[in-house]
């Protein structure tokens, strides 16, 4: 602590920094004297490059570093910013500061507190003349000086933009961990002046691990003790009580942060062991309008440790930046004047009017069944177990009705995030549908995504309240996840304690006696987040609203015909937990729900069996090992499958034999394979015996992928074509043959992503007149207009001779008698990539490597295309939760590896 106040009271005056500092442009740093004291500031400006451009900037961008950083930290924005306005673009300046007793400003040799220091950043902006629109851009505690400097120049204020921080510690939280040390007596003076472990500490949260030359600037201010005077300060200045000097401050800044109505954005690395997802939770709440953005696997230094700058400049080219000008994000409306469908149509006639379809809850059938002792859903038990559970409908009503308002009465409130980690069945379709009821937002992640993914997921969706079963519970506890705990059976008093479980289901029922139910939800009300597979990346939660979710139940409803009556197997969750909405009666079959190619033949014909099936959806793995188990049913299960009429099988693409051996096994069903995706769950759909039609009328140099048909009624289907290094930048077309990125638009269509600004506007394309979806499959429209996906954007080829997609070649290889599956790649260098087959042979290889000159040369004879090598797998790496789509990019790396001299494994 003697180190602490002696620093405290030094006095230095201010400085440039010393060149040759790895990435700063020296011209950008000037000195600045302002306020009572006449304090010299050290800032970064681009002030001068902007006036010799000749361009009048349309605001400033006013950036605050927080501890123990300086204005090195914002030396891209500042240079990105003047590159933009030499290329044309829009024109920022931008002003980055080093705080006083920080950087390389002056060391006035007085403690200077959070009120200070917020009036302190207002007597510089005063000296500079900034007249606005001013942006603020703040992290750590720079966050909440600039917010201050926000409340206090509304009439200047034209926009927010903060990386992580914290304007309010909520009271059941303690402060971080690492500031608890650092502010301990006999920590804060060593830990923060007396030796550098504190910089040296923050240095070491980037991800990935700063360059020794970035680290070196981040040092430069603070070689000796005397210049670190400012960092023990900060620490010492965080308001850990109601009775510390900043407090009042802080909670004056933290409530005028709500009545802030500029357009916001919140870049975020959720990996902060300071500043985590509920301090973000407090801003968002605060500022219920922002843009917010979690960049998955950033921490602490996010502006090391992602493009932050490119993100911020692009948001403010989008937002309004008038003062008090609201957030100009918002996508465009679902209804169109007029929708087509190609193929259907010549371009000479009118188009229907377009008819939003008619909203009606999810849960409407079960008010209108709360007295139908018919079946609802079937709960099939376990091996051995006592035989399947029967739900009537009046149960089902009664169960959501008594659950709804249990959770109200435990305090679950409109907006809260629910997640629901337990399997598909009674409990899961009735605490679904409960919290849907009172206007809860359901998280669902499939457990397929592991351990690690569910953590990523659920930590990202930072649920409220979580409802489980043991094992998942045991999980949430062990590895933090956020969210008061419920179980769904009734634990002993000690596990309870342990898991931090606070109610059982049937608390639930008791504590909701007498309960009012609240309003229903508005339907545009957020009604979910549901995960994606993770198949091409971190799962992302996908938002729907309570409208958008009966959209997708009215989709499948007028596709397949399912209503009152239907009978529907559903190995598939989002399937089984949207029968209630359509009266449909459901049961998931036998299976783990983590595997899907545990199901067997016999386990679905007892499922059909068990609801008189007349509706079966299957994904393409869990079908591939029913129809290899064929074998083992009986002639009841046969009869049982005979009974199915309409057949579905999605998540990937479904090969036609597969498809075929599965119409053998329900003789009298008519077998489709729809297109979709988390973002919409249905947008094309096809026929076996239109996959065929649509084969046989192929023309010569079709680039060939797989049939899913033609867009549902009320979807639109769009392509945008491939430029030469594979990015799909083409003016979106229906014409025929054209291969492009898929953009689909529906009334079902997702609503966004789940603190994924970035995303949102990448998935996003500006097509007016409708909201439109970038898919990131990459297929063609044929001439009936039918969609035919030939793969992912993300593989597509970039070879010499131009643009390759795999999913045509694969299929030719596949034709080769030899070959079970195939997975083509590109190796090298986009735009002089070679092309590699590799393949799972019939019988399977042991060990992996170069196929044999017999194989290759079939292989090759094939492909009407160079392939550079023909390589040789026991199994081809797919993704977590269908496994069934090929990991195309990690079967490059090792296709590449391998022919580079690598040690061959299994990929």
């Amino acid at each position: 602590m003697r180190a602490l106040l002696a620093a405290a009271g030094a006095i230095a005056p201010a400085s440039l920094p010393p060149r040759g500092l790895h990435g700063l442009d020296p011209s950008f740093s000037r000195l600045v004297t302002a306020g009572p004291g006449a304090h010299t500031w050290h800032l970064l400006d681009n002030a001068d490059h902007l006036d010799r451009l000749g361009v009048e900037p349309v605001g400033t961008l006013l950036c605050v570093h927080g501890n123990p950083t300086w204005s090195y930290l914002w030396r891209r924005l500042v240079a990105e910013a003047a590159d933009r306005a030499a290329a044309g673009g829009e024109a920022w300046r931008v002003v980055a500061v080093d705080q006083l007793d920080m950087g390389f400003s002056e060391r006035t040799g007085s403690p200077r507190g959070l009120p200070q220091r917020v009036a302190d950043l207002g007597d510089l902006t005063t000296a500079l003349g900034l007249a606005g629109p001013v942006v603020t851009v703040g992290h750590d505690w720079g966050g909440v000086i600039s917010l201050g400097w926000a409340v206090d120049h509304p009439d200047l204020l034209a926009g927010v933009v903060l990386l992580n921080t914290a304007v309010h510690q909520p009271a059941h939280l303690r402060v971080p961990v690492p500031l608890r040390l650092a502010l301990r007596p006999a920590v804060l003076g060593s830990a923060t002046v007396a030796t550098p472990a504190f910089l040296e500490t923050t240095l070491a949260l980037a991800r990935p691990r700063l360059p020794r030359p970035v680290r070196d600037a981040y040092r430069a201010p603070y070689r000796e003790a005397a210049r670190r005077g400012g960092i023990g300060g900060f620490v010492a200045d965080i308001p850990v009580t109601a009775a510390h000097p900043s407090a009042a401050e802080l909670d004056r800044v933290a409530a005028g942060v709500r009545a802030l109505d500029v357009p916001a954005l919140l870049l975020w690395g959720p990996g902060d062991p300071v500043f985590g997802d509920q301090y973000l939770d407090d801003l968002v709440d605060r500022l219920p309008h922002a843009a917010v953005h979690r960049f998955e696997g950033a921490g602490h230094l996010v502006a090391e440790d992602v493009d932050y700058a490119t993100a911020a400049l692009d948001w403010l080219a989008s937002a309004t930046t008038g003062p008090g000008a609201p957030a100009a994000d918002a996508p465009p409306p679902d209804a169109p004047a007029e929708y087509d469908v190609p193929g259907t149509r010549s371009a000479d006639t009118p188009a229907p009017p377009y008819e939003p379809p008619r909203y009606e809850p999810l849960w409407h059938h079960l008010d209108a069944q709360r007295d139908s002792t018919r079946t609802a859903l079937v709960e099939m038990a376990p091996t051995g177990g006592a035989g399947p559970r029967v739900v009537t409908w009046a149960l089902l009503a009664r169960r959501v009705r008594e659950l709804a308002a249990g959770l109200t009465a435990v305090g679950v409130r409109p907006g809260d995030r629910v997640s629901l980690l337990v399997p598909p069945g009674a409990d899961l379709t009735a605490v679904l549908y409960a919290c849907l009821r009172i206007g809860a937002v359901v998280v669902v992640a499939d457990a397929g995504l592991g351990v690690r993914g569910l953590t990523r997921a659920v930590r990202g969706a930072r649920p409220d309240h979580v409802v489980g079963e043991l094992p998942g519970l045991t999980v949430a506890r062990a590895l933090g996840w956020p969210g008061r705990r419920i179980s769904t059976t009734p634990l002993l008093p000690a596990v309870a304690r342990a898991l931090g479980v606070g109610h059982a289901l049937v608390d639930l029922v008791d504590a909701g006696r007498g309960v009012e139910l609240p309003a229903e939800p508005s339907p545009d009300a957020t009604a979910a987040v549901l995960f994606t597979s993770g198949s091409t990346g971190p799962a992302k939660g996908v938002v729907y609203t309570h409208r958008q979710l009966a959209a997708v139940a009215g989709a499948l409803r007028a596709q397949y015909d399912l209503g009152a009556g239907t009978g529907l197997v559903a190995g598939f969750a989002p399937f089984a937990l949207l029968a209630p909405a359509l009266g449909a009666r459901s049961v998931t079959p036998d299976m783990d729900v983590t595997s899907p190619r545990t199901l067997t033949a016999p386990a679905v014909a007892a499922a059909a069996a068990a609801v008189d099936a007349t509706v079966l959806f299957l994904s393409p793995a869990a079908l591939a090992n029913v129809v290899a188990t064929a074998g083992d049913l009986t002639p009841a299960d046969h009869a049982a499958l005979a009974r199915v009429r309409t057949f579905l099988s999605a998540g990937a693409p479904v090969p036609e034999h597969l498809l075929a051996a599965a119409g053998r096994l329900m003789p009298n069903a008519e077998p489709h394979t729809p297109y979709g995706m988390t973002e919409g769950l249905l947008m094309t759909d096809a026929t076996l015996a239109g996959i065929r039609e649509a084969t046989a009328a192929r023309a010569d140099g079709d680039p060939g992928g797989v049939c899913v048909g033609r867009p549902t009624a009320t979807t639109q289907v769009r392509i945008s074509p491939l430029g030469d290094d594979g990015a799909a930048t083409g003016e979106p077309t229906t014409e025929a043959g054209r291969t492009g990125e898929i953009l689909v638009s529906a009334p079902h269509l997702k609503d966004g992503y789940f603190r994924l600004h970035l995303t949102d506007r990448a998935a996003a394309r500006d097509v007016p007149g409708r909201r439109w979806h970038r898919t990131g499959d990459v297929g063609h429209l044929d001439g009936e207009g039918r969609l035919w996906v030939e793969g992912r954007l993300a593989h597509v080829v970039t070879t010499a001779d131009g643009v390759v997609t795999p999913v045509g070649l694969e299929q030719r290889v596949e034709r080769v008698p030899a070959v079970d599956r195939a997975g083509v790649v590109g190796i090298g260098p986009r735009g002089t990539q070679l092309l590699v087959a590799v393949v799972e042979t019939r019988p399977r290889t042991r060990r992996p490597g170069l196929a044999p000159a017999e194989l290759a040369g079939a292989v090759r004879a094939a492909v009407p295309a160079p392939l550079a090598a023909v390589l040789v797998v026991p199994g081809l790496p797919t993704d977590v939760r269908h496994n069934s789509k090929i990991d195309r990019t990690r079967l490059a790396r090792w296709a590449e590896d391998v022919l580079s001299g690598g040690r061959v494994r299994r990929p």
